[in-house]
């Protein structure tokens, strides 16, 4: 599939994350919560953890805004786009206040820790501003709206992972999920907001995440996608993590991702596991090799390339080469083989980029041949090293245009991906009804990759053998296999 962002949502066949609501729950609760989540996997993950602080504390969750006592918008910083919707959003609901007074709207996440107390001061329809390391503070804070006080926490720790809390599934089709196995990230992408809106890297144990892959699967659960701003440095040690005082370079014993991959995979052999995202710099051939040996663990990974061109790259502080990022590639190809999925983020128009640059782009697209694609133009965010560094000097309409280009070439390969899948089978994890027809499942194959079959006898949660029969740039089609 190919998913673009910056408001390029206009044409038919593009989808976009967009943004997820809070499901109903709301039997004997005393008040309701409704939050909308914006962004990458992260910000829904975190939401599931908010509705679970608050569950509570009496709230439970709808999907219907006019019956919300509590509004959250969690947020996203890594786009202006993103930001716009935010305020528009918050000017929707300042009609809602208006006519019910005792309504409650907070902001969370990147962009509340990043805008902090401008949220109250500029929109006045705010009254709680939390930033996503002070979610465990929203009782209190929520009580503090309730004296007629504004409140606002974004403090950033070194610790917090949530580790302890058991997420209220939002918007769950009960046989995928989401596990957040680390917090923060400490690169320094220049074009990126994410180390100043959520702090510096910290690992969850193992024991707990598997402990949270376990409860998951005991309540028909199919399939786990681990998450971290960058899951190939996971690292965890119990001397470190119970602060004993030692150096990082004295502790022996660590635990690293792929040895948490596998630990997650053991749990049983019907339970998948995907993981986002990884890092080119990061991702190690131990982590191919045993995703090699487990079959539940997924063929797929988001490896995000950005540009193909080495001093883009360097500007951008991705801190590998165009040479660095191919050799990765070939590892994956080799140990994993053709059929891997594998898909990328890709920045239009970074600051100083020539023509030439921007093809190196469309070359590498040709050399890794992804799936999918995330396509940008750069948008530069207030704060970021790029910001401070660099001039964006790109024309919008050049930025645009070598979008455009990107795209195009996405959808080619796409297809062309899509193609060599015709006459295969593959194994479908049905995840429900597709978009278009409830005679229709749909769900994915190892690989990433959407297929919808005839429903016939099958059920949501069924593995399902499906012999591809045709194809679009986003979708695979086929029947049952017997």
């Amino acid at each position: 599939m190919t998913l673009v962002k910056e408001g390029l949502v206009s044409k038919k066949e593009v989808q976009t994350c967009g943004f997820k609501v809070s499901e109903d729950s709301t039997e004997k609760r005393e008040r309701s919560l409704y939050i909308e989540s914006y962004g990458c996997q992260m910000n829904f993950s975190d939401s599931e953890i908010v509705a679970s602080i608050l569950e509570k504390q009496g709230f439970g969750t709808t999907s219907n805004v006019e019956n919300a006592d509590l509004i959250f918008i969690n947020t996203c910083s890594i786009r202006e786009k993103a930001e716009q919707t935010v305020r528009n959003r918050l000017n929707h609901f300042n009609g809602l206040k208006k006519r019910k007074p005792s309504l409650i709207v907070g902001v969370l996440g990147c962009m509340a820790e990043r805008l902090k107390s401008k949220f109250l001061e500029e929109e006045k329809i705010v009254d709680l501003v939390v930033g996503p390391d002070a979610y465990r503070d929203l009782p209190k804070l929520v009580s503090e709206v309730d004296d007629g006080r504004k409140a606002v926490n974004v403090f950033l720790s070194r610790e917090e992972t949530y580790a302890d809390i058991t997420p209220v599934r939002l918007n769950s089709n009960g046989v995928t999920a989401f596990i957040s196995i680390m917090r923060g990230c400490d690169n320094m992408c220049s074009f990126c907001v994410v180390p100043f809106t959520r702090g510096r890297e910290r690992s969850r144990s193992p024991q707990s995440i598997i402990d949270e892959a376990k409860d998951l699967f005991s309540r028909g659960y199919r399939e786990v996608t681990l998450l971290g701003q960058n899951v190939d440095s996971y690292k965890w040690s119990e001397e470190i993590n119970n602060k004993a005082k030692l150096e990082r370079s004295e502790v022996k014993e660590w635990v690293n991702f792929a040895q948490l991959l596998e630990m997650v995979a053991k749990v049983s052999p019907e339970l998948r596991v995907r993981f986002s995202t990884s890092h080119p710099k990061d991702i190690t051939d131990e982590v191919l090799h045993t995703m090699g040996r487990y079959e539940n663990i997924c063929n797929y990974i988001h490896l995000p390339a950005q540009s193909g061109n080495s001093r883009i790259l360097k500007l951008m502080n991705r801190t590998y080469t165009r040479e660095w990022y191919m050799n990765r590639i070939d590892a994956i190809r080799n140990i994993l083989g053709e059929d891997c999925g594998v898909s990328s983020d890709m920045i239009a128009g970074f600051c100083t980029e020539t023509e030439e640059e921007h093809r190196d782009t469309l070359t590498l697209m040709d050399y890794v041949k992804y799936d999918f694609s995330y396509m940008f133009y750069y948008s530069e965010r207030p704060g970021t090293l790029a910001e401070k560094k660099y001039e964006d000097d790109i024309l919008l309409e050049v930025k645009k245009r070598r979008l455009q280009e990107i795209i195009d070439k996405q959808r080619e390969i796409s297809l062309e991906r899509n193609k060599r899948d015709i006459g295969k089978t593959f194994k479908v994890l049905a995840e429900g009804f597709s978009k278009k027809s409830k005679d229709y499942l749909q769900g994915r194959n190892s690989a990433n990759k959407v297929i919808v079959f005839p429903k016939e006898n099958y059920e949501k949660g069924d593995y399902v053998n499906v012999t591809v029969e045709n194809c679009t740039t986003a979708t695979l089609m086929g029947k049952a296999s017997v």
